[in-house]
């Protein structure tokens, strides 16, 4: 069965995302979990220690507070607090920090630092994984234990003002809610001033318990402007000024011989150096936790704040109200927040952390009598019973005091051990699943590879042995094989799997397609043998067709030894070092082609020159030599341009883990005092973009894309990152929403210009000039839209990578007759280099959100998840896509050969760095740092996976215009 090798890629690709999603459902792991089904209950809570008798009763301790009012200030960094602009930015808190009956933390949050998953954390002690990454945009109601559900069970009335994302996990709990979205990271004012308007009302009433307030608008700031705005310190101020507020509220209701309150102020994670999280850089997972009540010692100076969990809240909050700590908490109680209390019920609360930590190791881990943290928990478990049994009979000696001070100290080791073997398990996974998956994707990988000679032969088809392979026996006997191991696994597996929850036809299917792609394999195998073409009575491949020049050698070890040097997270933390690395040796190769094709080889056969430029007559007229020299020139001078422009883009955003701190061009740009300077560089910019992309475009097109860039220009005037020469320096700023939208009426204009010629060459008439112009205005369309979306420092990297583009169509890929294997794989660095040029990395924190309300009035899904997805990956979007003009603007009989040609190697390319990614992520998945560094970059392979198999069908379309074959 013989297919067109774009068709035969697109299908492997496709396939492809069908088993790295098979893959994923199994790897993102399963919370940690209680083998009990129903909720903790205080009827559930294990008796007192006591020895030589019966058990003592389940006593508890007194709550320690009446009131908690939490105040949870989104992206709140560590040193905005106890830093040294402190006392700048909020100097009532940092009195209460120096002077006040307050005990002061560093909360360390676990990766992802996204908003749903740390508040999971906070309220049910468990260590959220990176699918919440993809959950946070569509909170689900949170089923398992958790300390709101407690709290209500209790009695407790409860009142949230804040992010909506409370609402969504917790619907019907709160007495009182008023909810703002979280997403549309525009607003930084009225989303605040939404929780503040209810405050002065709240306070005076004595009906609730709980007072929850989670702030948003730092958390926005940061987005637009990063953490050193001018904006963060108004809003710290504003966020003390609320604290103060609340605090005095609180100390005026302080009634005598009632419980004391606790004010809690805390961040749900912090904020990298450019303004975003989701990553475990320091910045990000540093935030303060400040406890204040009347119950705590007054500080009389600034004390070094202890490091903690941000976990170890949950159980905290959870025993000083008198509450059940959840049974999935992997936190610890804070030792300081019990120090006033007797030692008796310093003993219970540690013990009733214990129990819990203990049951949750029991559930979790097979061999748990091995964990040194439980053993320890049953020796101080069995003192404690010693202590409490001379307590009991009244001995006040100081030898029992000091007993018991030696048994709290083994409950804080055995507490601090069993919650760090907890924390090290992520979860239970699918392995099932994911050894599916792996399988599924090296089949489909190994396929690709064995039809290498085929797919890149000048037929550019691909041979599938289908038919004898589904007739064969061995594909019968593989069938059976893979069904017994299905039904084997099912009945003795301990826990669920995806795999096995699914029917009987759709498991029957995976089956009989994996034993097909086994057969396909073998004899794919066969025919690449020595002897395999003998057998089949065909002569073998002569070496003289694989013959590598030396740029293939390259591009062949650069791609390669790219996906070997990512076994290391040190490597997948600065893949940028790499991209730039092969992206300059690769300029030098092309250097060394250029100076033999017009040097070297001319000076070989003497003063006669071979034709450049095609022409009807066999010998170059005087004017077209005379056009030769300065082409000559202009191919010697692309490659050096493009290093220089390479370097100059690498200045401009420092990214990766190391260096990212680091000021860079952007930063300097991005100041007030260089303002006019970025304005001049925005506007010359835009219209070298213009002048660049037009060239191919209608009229009309040309018309709308100016209109366009100067709608781009006016927004990003509007919302005051550059400037007219007639506005005042002191001018407020707007959303740009009017200015956004009018340029999206010009996009959607350019993108319905193009889509119509490329129709009415594909189904009117077969013009070849219809779809090539029809192409290059759906790209200009693209253009267009990335730079509305790039903010105006950026706007350089848009403007160098169409000139790269330009250039080296113009008078390397063409003059040089470089084939559309290599082509592609050239497009392909180029696109991987340029999404790390735009200040990505592999961290999820420097995906930049704000994009995604770019003329957007409030939070929609859809157009914000696109517009951001567009954003992040616009570096190799923009590349794909000229290689799809490039190629198909080819003429004659090799323009289907070219697109096949390209569309395969765009298909290996992604392969084989996604299989590896899967090898290595199921290896270290028991490692927390190594997996949250791969883990993003597993998702970020998974888009380039699907975005790259969008574009493979996109080929096909191209492939199928009667336009393609016509000479």
């Amino acid at each position: 069965m013989k297919v067109r090798s774009s068709i035969f890629a697109s299908f492997i690709l496709i396939l492809e995302v069908v088993g790295v999603a098979l893959f994923l459902r199994g790897f993102f792991p399963v919370p940690l979990k209680s083998s009990l089904s129903s909720k903790s209950k205080l009827s559930d809570l294990p008796a007192e220690p006591l020895a030589g008798s019966s058990p003592n009763s389940s006593r508890l301790p007194q709550p320690l507070f009446k009131r908690v009012v939490i105040m949870l200030v989104d992206a709140l960094r560590e040193d905005f607090v106890f830093g040294p602009n402190g006392r700048r930015y909020m100097p009532y808190t940092r009195h209460l920090v120096e002077r006040g009956s307050s005990h002061s933390f560093v909360a360390k949050a676990r990766p992802p630092t996204v908003t749903m998953p740390r508040i999971k954390a906070l309220t049910t002690g468990t260590i959220p994984g990176f699918i919440d990454v993809v959950m946070n945009l569509n909170s689900p109601a949170l089923l398992e234990d958790n300390l709101v559900w407690q709290a209500k069970a209790a009695g407790k009335r409860m009142v949230f003002y804040g992010d909506d994302t409370w609402v969504r996990l917790f619907p019907k709990h709160f007495m009182e809610h008023d909810g703002t979205t979280s997403f549309f990271v525009s607003d930084y004012t009225e989303v605040d001033n939404n929780v503040t308007r209810h405050l002065d009302s709240t306070l005076k009433r004595d009906d609730w318990d709980i007072l929850i307030l989670h702030y948003l608008g730092l958390d926005h700031i940061g987005h637009i402007s990063g953490p050193h705005s001018s904006l963060i310190q108004p809003k710290l101020l504003e966020m003390d000024d609320v604290l103060k507020k609340i605090h005095g509220a609180l100390v005026s209701k302080e009634a005598e011989g009632s419980l004391p309150y606790l004010l809690v102020l805390c961040g749900d994670h912090g904020m990298s150096e450019t303004g975003s999280h989701g990553g475990s850089s320091e910045p990000e997972v540093n935030t303060p936790l400040v406890l204040i009540s009347p119950a705590f010692k007054r500080k009389v100076g600034m004390e070094k704040p202890e490091v903690v969990e941000q976990v170890d809240l949950t159980p905290t909050l959870a025993l000083g109200l008198g509450l059940p700590i959840s049974q999935n908490s992997v936190g610890r109680v804070i030792p300081g927040v019990l120090e006033e209390t007797s030692l008796r019920d310093q003993l219970r609360f540690l013990h009733l952390n214990g129990h819990q930590l203990s049951c949750l190791l029991k559930d979790s881990t097979p061999d748990y009598e091995k964990e040194s943290g439980f053993e320890q928990f049953r020796v101080a478990e069995r003192a404690h019973g010693s202590w409490m049994k001379l307590f009991l009979e009244g001995n006040t000696s100081e030898v029992l005091n000091n007993m018991g001070r030696k048994v709290l100290k083994q409950y804080l080791e055995a507490l601090a051990s069993m919650s760090s073997a907890l924390s090290k398990q992520l979860g239970k996974y699918d392995m099932y699943s994911m050894v599916a998956g792996t399988v599924f994707v090296f089949q489909l990988l190994l396929v690709l590879l064995l039809a290498m000679p085929e797919a890149l032969s000048g037929e550019a088809t691909v041979d599938l042995p289908v038919l004898s392979a589904l007739l064969s026996l061995p594909f019968y006997l593989m069938c059976l094989l893979l069904a017994s191991v299905h039904v084997l696994v099912c009945t003795s597996a301990e826990s669920s799997c995806y795999f096995c929850s699914l029917s009987w036809g759709l498991v029957f299917a995976a089956v009989a397609f994996s034993s097909a792609m086994f057969c396909i394999l073998i004899s794919m195998a066969m025919r690449r043998l020595p002897l395999g073409p003998l057998i089949h009575g065909k002569s073998p491949l002569r070496s003289s067709e694989w013959s590598l020049s030396e740029l293939d050698v390259l591009l062949l070890a650069g791609t390669v030894g790219h996906t070997l040097s990512l076994a290391a997270s040190s490597f997948v933390e600065e893949e940028h070092q790499i991209w730039y690395f092969l992206l300059n040796t690769l300029c030098l190769a092309v250097f060394q082609d250029v100076c033999r094709k017009y040097f070297r080889e001319q000076s070989a056969s003497g003063d006669e020159e071979e034709p450049v430029l095609p022409a009807k007559d066999c010998h170059l007229s005087a004017r077209r030599r005379a056009e030769v020299v300065p082409e000559r020139w202009l191919a010697l001078a692309t490659p050096p341009f493009t290093l220089l422009c390479c370097r100059l883009l690498r200045s401009l955003n420092q990214t990766g883990v190391q260096w990212a701190h680091l000021p860079d061009v952007g930063h300097w740009l991005n100041s007030a005092e260089h303002r006019t300077l970025l304005s001049l560089l925005a506007a010359f910019c835009l219209l070298l973009i213009y002048f660049l992309v037009q060239r191919r475009c209608s009229w009309v097109s040309k018309v709308a894309l100016a209109l366009g860039l100067l709608g781009v220009y006016s927004y990003r005037a509007a919302v005051g990152n550059v400037g007219f020469p007639w506005q005042r320096s002191g001018r407020a700023t707007s959303k740009g929403t009017v200015e956004a939208r009018f340029v999206y009426v010009f996009i959607l204009g350019i993108l319905f210009t193009g889509t119509k010629d490329l129709l009415r060459s594909q189904i009117v008439t077969a013009d070849a000039k219809l779809k090539s112009r029809g192409l290059w205005e759906i790209y200009s369309g693209l253009v267009l839209l990335v730079s509305l979306l790039f903010r105006a420092h950026n706007l350089p990297v848009l403007c160098c990578c169409l000139l790269i583009q330009t250039l080296m169509a113009q008078f390397i890929w063409k003059r040089l007759h470089y084939d559309a294997a290599q082509t592609t794989i050239m497009h392909y660095w180029f696109g991987q280099a340029f999404f790390y040029f735009q200040g990505n990395s592999n961290n999820i924190a420097t995906v930049d959100i704000s994009v995604g309300f770019v003329g957007l009035e409030s939070y929609v899904e859809a157009p914000a998840v696109f517009l951001t997805a567009l954003s992040t990956y616009a570096g190799p979007l923009l590349w794909a896509c000229h290689l799809v003009c490039y190629l198909s603007s080819e003429r004659g009989r090799r323009s289907p050969v070219a697109v096949g040609h390209g569309c395969y190697c765009l298909a290996l390319l992604r392969s084989v760095p996604a299989a590896a990614y899967i090898v290595l992520v199921t290896a270290l998945r028991y490692h927390l740092f190594i997996w949250s560094v791969f883990s993003p970059k597993l998702l970020y392979e998974s888009m380039h996976l699907l975005l790259t198999a969008g574009v493979c069908l996109f080929f096909i379309a191209m492939e199928q215009s009667p336009g393609s074959s016509k000479s």
